[in-house]
């Protein structure tokens, strides 16, 4: 029983781990469409498109607004000049060229050096790629939002809207999802509703251990049953769990219902099944309730308009019967000695008057 339990719950909670665990893979890997607005300084604007990277801080929902500035050296892969000083109220975006190092040591270059986001572009591409990180370590020290776009976005970005040309951009998120919003309490709620799951199925399977229990015969209580060796002659002829004819020193159980049967066949539908007869349904071993209410059924007597079921025997008790007619035969012999007694006092009433009379007339 505890094995069983101790299964059910394992196994609840390995889907609950399975589950968590895919859906932070695909809340990671869900495409988050951005776009870049850029303004020049004639007032010139383009937008682009990008895809944001899934590490680092996600994208404000009002954008972030900062000046461009290309990386020095393009690819990041070693630490880069930081922003200028002279402009100490905006933030300062960095442009950076793909490839010769991962994604994210780029990025937390880039934090070091004091930018407020990355911009990292492809190289004699357009294609837009997911920025993924798989050092843990560094992930964990990212803060800045960063995106990818493609080789032409960059070539334009860099032609009419760095610092150095009075531009700025403004990196804008098409949709949002803020996570310590709605993730935790969807996995707090989803926990909660494994918790009672498991709750439910551990009282249930109890609950069916214990009724199954209840029906059936202990072995201490089999052992009390009578055991028969059948010999020729004996009023048992078959089996009917079986259908095999009884043979000569074949073990019979007897049951209180005077059914009898294969030890081999009943032992195991008293002791597994129910500890009832496989004929008549009568409990071989009465419960404490079964025995109060027979008794009252006997001191009231059978009820003639009791409901027919399933579960009613088809032979009442030779018990309740052999009972019922011991008491019939004991009062009509206790009736016939009351009335032998009363004629043999009229006998001898008769006789005494008869020898007074003889004695008058002498």
């Amino acid at each position: 029983m505890l094995l069983s339990l101790g299964m059910l719950m394992l196994s609840a909670t390995q889907i609950y781990t399975i589950f968590t665990v895919q859906l932070f893979a695909f809340l990671n890997l869900l495409p988050v469409e951005a776009d870049i607005a850029a303004y020049s300084f004639d007032n010139k604007t383009d937008n682009f498109d990008d895809m944001p990277a899934r590490f680092g801080y996600r994208l404000p929902s009002d954008g972030l607004k900062g000046f461009l500035i290309g990386a020095r050296p393009e690819n990041a892969c070693e630490p880069i000049e930081p922003p200028p000083r002279d402009n100490l109220t905006g933030a300062f975006i960095v442009l950076i060229k793909r490839f010769d190092c991962n994604f994210d040591i780029k990025v937390l270059n880039a934090q070091k050096a004091g930018y407020k986001a990355a911009i990292v572009h492809n190289v004699d591409s357009n294609d837009l790629i997911s920025m993924g990180s798989n050092d843990l370590d560094v992930m964990k020290q990212i803060d800045i939002p960063s995106v990818f776009v493609g080789e032409v976005t960059a070539n334009t970005l860099k032609e009419d809207y760095t610092y150095d040309k009075g531009g700025h951009v403004v990196l804008m998120p098409d949709f949002s999802l803020p996570l310590e919003y709605y993730l935790i309490p969807f996995l707090i709620i989803v926990g909660i509703c494994l918790i009672l799951i498991v709750v439910f199925m551990i009282t249930k399977f109890v609950q069916d251990r214990h009724r199954a229990r209840r029906s059936r015969l202990r072995k201490d209580q089999l052992k009390k049953l009578p055991i028969h060796k059948f010999k020729k002659g004996d009023n048992y002829d078959v089996c009917a769990i079986c259908l095999d004819e009884y043979e000569e020193g074949d073990k019979l159980r007897v049951l209180p219902c005077s059914h009898a049967y294969h030890s081999k066949c009943v032992d195991p539908w008293l002791t597994k099944t129910k500890k009832t007869c496989p004929v008549c349904k009568q409990k071989v071993v009465p419960s404490q309730g079964d025995s109060d209410s027979d008794s009252e059924e006997g001191e009231s007597g059978p009820d003639e308009n009791e409901e027919v079921s399933e579960s009613t025997p088809l032979l009442r008790s030779l018990a309740s019967t052999s009972a019922h007619s011991f008491g019939t035969m004991s009062g009509a012999s206790r009736s016939e000695q009351d009335q032998d007694s009363s004629e043999y006092e009229d006998d001898e009433l008769d006789s005494s008057d008869s020898e007074e009379e003889d004695a008058d007339v002498q």
